[in-house]
């Protein structure tokens, strides 16, 4: 299994679905700066990735829909991370959870080093 282990200044975790993100970006010192419900719509994902492009990494669950936002992250030049959804619910499975609590938890993970990659 590989992990994603490059420093940036920013790590974005995405809770995906169909019609809504859940998005949770955190700083270095793992501050919240964004955690909010978002349509899935590339402009709106846009509008709250634009401060931190160049500085950021985005990190999903391997799921049905996640196709679109590895094409936006590439387009934008942004450094994406799939997780493996396997390995991501054994490590950060618990009793708590939702879309806003998985968001933050991918975050986490990418910032500690701990998102499993499926690349």
């Amino acid at each position: 299994m590989k992990f994603y282990t490059t420093l940036q200044q920013y790590y974005c975790g995405i809770d995906l679905h169909a019609r809504i993100l859940y998005v949770c970006i955190l700083n270095q010192q793992g501050d919240k700066l964004v955690h909010q419900k978002i349509g899935a719509d590339p402009p709106a994902l846009l509008q709250l990735l634009e401060p931190y492009i160049g500085n950021v990494v985005v990190g999903v669950e391997c799921m049905h829909c996640w196709y679109w936002v590895s094409d936006f992250c590439q387009t934008h030049e942004i450094n994406f991370v799939l997780g493996h959804a396997l390995y991501m619910k054994a490590i950060h499975g618990g009793k708590a959870k939702n879309d806003k609590i998985d968001s933050y938890k991918i975050a986490k993970l990418a910032k500690r080093w701990k998102l499993p990659s499926c690349v």
